[in-house]
């Protein structure tokens, strides 16, 4: 069983405290349902992903911020910059970076990666653990 988390579990801004809340806990209903299954050969993951995935909403998001003259590619780098400087990979997340993990977390090769919040987040999230 596979969930995609948030960024904004652990790092909440301030433009998104109300999704903040309703991705907090789904870490925790996740390792709670692993717990649940354990022995049974079942994994439950949780796929924190973010900055705000790449998609029309967040482009329309950033726009509103930065300005909406500006390509995607200056829009992305102003907003990082300016709204989530702490992103190591200083751009938003992928679509397929994203599907990357769940193709891993849903295969065999993932078959003793349960109970965890395995993150796809640029190394937004200052932790050196998972």
């Amino acid at each position: 069983m596979l969930s995609i988390a948030s960024d904004s579990a652990v790092v909440t801004p301030v433009e998104m405290v109300h999704h903040g809340v309703t991705k907090t806990a789904q870490p925790a209903v996740t390792r709670g349902f692993a717990k649940a299954a354990a022995g049974t050969g079942v994994t439950v993951n949780s796929v924190p992903a973010g900055p705000n995935p790449h998609r029309r909403g967040v482009e329309d998001f950033v726009a509103e911020l930065v300005g909406d003259d500006l390509p995607w590619d200056e829009a992305q780098r102003r907003f990082m910059r300016g709204h989530r400087p702490q992103s190591l990979l200083e751009r938003h997340i992928e679509p397929e970076e994203i599907a990357n993990m769940v193709a891993y977390l849903s295969s065999d090769l993932a078959s003793a990666t349960t109970g965890g919040a395995v993150r796809v987040d640029g190394g937004y999230i200052d932790a050196i653990l998972p």
